[in-house]
């Protein structure tokens, strides 16, 4: 199949808090309007046989899905109008694999991983579980840099690393996503080799956020966390052309975020 990327090449990635439900939501309508060439979702909430073939193919893209057992439960899922090169699900890593977090998509240019970090807000095993998750994470990353991959690294975070990423600094200071070493933790990652999209074009912006917790009715106060990134490792640092935070698009907690690739 030839090649149908555009110049620049436009990706996507969104939370959508279940797809199912986004669906209903206008989601087919989005995807049509942007015109992604690929794009990336998390917290799908859905293994593929439990959606219909329609909300799929409505999307016409080829369709990659990375489930979690447990069925209405993470998820993630890549859409792309060129097939892979080839498709990995999972680090290699049971108890994260079977939560359905990671999906790495390969391309002629750079590999690709959409991933759901975890949520460490519940009490200390899942926040233990989520340090684990990215600390093993950075040593997957630091081989494949170092063997010279071109890497992009986009999905849900769970993790605001600067000050200028949440509402409140002082009252969120102690709260899960924002607590020193999961700041510290992003700092490393970055430290590795990779690029924040959004930050290399909006160093100093406030009030820019990609999540709002629907509990406090916080979108309508703009009370946000920006929590959704799209970083890339140096080698492709010069090809960024943009990266936006779409927070008008509405059907989830969260917004999506769209990067353009020359």
């Amino acid at each position: 199949m030839a090649c149908r990327y555009k110049m620049p090449m436009k990706i996507i990635t969104w939370n959508v808090n279940g797809i199912r439900a986004v669906s209903k939501k206008g989601f087919a309508q989005f995807v049509k309007d942007f015109d992604p060439d690929i794009l990336c979702i998390q917290e799908t909430k859905a293994h593929r046989d439990q959606l219909t073939a329609k909300s799929i193919s409505e999307l016409n893209r080829n369709s990659y899905f990375f489930s979690g057992r447990r069925k209405g439960y993470s998820g993630v899922a890549t859409f792309t109008k060129d097939k892979p090169q080839s498709i990995e699900r999972g680090l290699g890593i049971p108890k994260f694999d079977w939560e359905g977090r990671v999906i790495r998509t390969v391309h002629k240019e750079f590999d690709l991983y959409n991933i759901y970090f975890p949520n460490g807000a519940s009490g200390k095993e899942r926040h233990d579980f989520k340090q684990e998750f990215l600390l093993k994470l950075n040593r997957h990353l630091k081989m494949e840099l170092a063997a010279g991959k071109s890497i992009i690294v986009l999905g849900d975070y769970n993790v605001a690393y600067m000050d200028s990423d949440v509402y409140d600094k002082e009252a969120l200071a102690n709260e899960s996503g924002f607590l020193p070493e999961e700041r510290e933790w992003f700092q490393q990652f970055l430290d590795l080799g990779f690029v924040d999209g959004f930050r290399l074009f909006n160093k100093d912006v406030k009030d820019k956020f990609t999540w709002w917790s629907y509990r406090e009715n916080a979108r309508f106060g703009n009370r946000g966390w920006r929590i959704d990134h799209i970083c890339v490792s140096e080698n492709l640092k010069d090809r960024i052309k943009s990266c936006e935070i779409l927070d008008d698009i509405e059907g989830s907690d969260h917004c999506p975020v769209v990067l353009e690739l020359s």
